[in-house]
């Protein structure tokens, strides 16, 4: 599949102010150019799951291709990488299980009893164990996984999806779309130990780096929800709104927050746009034009470019977060729903 290089309209958002790329002198940026196209530093591989297609597809980011795309299992959703980025988990929901691949050759290498319809989860921080969302259950799997064993099984509100572990490993969050609730889950004692009620259909959520704040996204309502970890307390709702896009259009799904949390991006599904938030003010201080139904967002390592899934257009963006422009756009095969990058 060929390499689309975006429509110079991507490449500005659009009604609002933008920010302040990191200035750097002229010659890093020829010797940085240099190594790049030498292929010496910076090498990653982008992960993409294509619901439709029943594969995860392989992306050189820099050069911008499409390396192969591998089968891996019926409705592929959720994708992760251990930490020590030799293992790749992903949710082929229609086979009721979470495969274990090889990182280089995405050999299948285990499968684990994730209960039924895994669609998202989340790895501990520690990656020994994988929180998994059961929602025609209505249920949390905890998955032991070195001994490839389900330990535990939590029930919780109506279609659960939203699935986070803190950074500190003392919480695991599951936001049930249904209920409008996120559950607050003590990792020590699988126990909910507190509910906090939020905006309609919450689809993601996430932690930031320092784990002191959890943020939601609300597909119907059309909001970002930022609560506080240790009250448990909505502190802030965000609102989000475009030029020549309706409202009804606006319906937040994938975050990431920057690790020194400047600022958090917000994937907006139906509005083809990604919101930059500043995680101190929480204004929404730009957006991206990027390829339709867009799912879920990924960072490069050195969190210098974002990566996003537009199930509709068929293709991932490639967002330069230095310059603030996108890119590129990448076609991948059909329905890219989740990413994850391997360095």
């Amino acid at each position: 599949m060929k390499t689309q290089t975006a429509h110079p309209a991507l490449c500005a958002v659009n009604s609002l102010a933008p920010l302040n790329p990191v200035s750097r002198p002229l010659g890093v940026l020829l010797l940085g150019g240099l190594l790049l196209g030498a292929g010496q530093v910076g090498a990653e591989t982008v992960l993409v799951t294509l619901e439709k297609d029943n594969a995860v597809a392989v992306l050189d980011p820099l050069a911008g291709k499409l390396l192969k795309t591998v089968p891996v299992g019926q409705r592929p959703r959720g994708i992760a990488i251990s930490p020590d980025n030799k293992i790749v988990y992903v949710a082929t929901s229609d086979d009721n299980t979470i495969k274990m691949l090889d990182a280089e050759t995405l050999k299948e290498l285990a499968r684990l009893p994730s209960g039924d319809d895994p669609e998202t989860f989340a790895l501990s921080p520690a990656g020994d164990k994988l929180y998994v969302s059961n929602e025609d259950d209505s249920q949390v799997t905890v998955i032991d996984i070195a001994k490839k064993q389900a330990i535990k099984q939590i029930k919780v509100g109506v279609e659960p999806e939203g699935i986070t572990a803190s950074p500190d490993g003392r919480w695991l969050v599951s936001a049930s779309e249904t209920t409008n609730m996120v559950h607050w889950i003590d990792t020590k004692t699988y126990a909910i130990s507190d509910n906090t009620l939020v905006d309609a259909r919450p689809r993601a959520a996430t932690f930031t780096a320092d784990s002191q704040q959890l943020w939601v996204s609300s597909e119907m309502a059309g909001t970002l929800q930022i609560l506080d970890t240790a009250s448990k307390q909505i502190i802030k709702t965000v609102q989000f709104e475009a030029t020549g896009v309706t409202a009804d259009k606006m319906q937040p799904v994938g975050i990431v927050i920057d690790k020194e949390r400047r600022y958090g991006y917000v994937a907006l599904g139906p509005a083809n746009r990604v919101a930059v938030v500043n995680a101190q003010t929480f204004a929404v201080e730009k957006m991206f034009l990027v390829g339709a139904r867009v799912w879920n967002l990924a960072f490069s390592p050195d969190q210098k470019r974002l990566y996003t899934a537009n199930g509709i257009s068929n293709d991932v963006s490639i967002i330069d977060l230095d310059s603030q422009t996108v890119s590129k756009s990448v076609g991948v095969g059909t329905y890219p729903w989740g990413l994850a990058v391997k360095p």
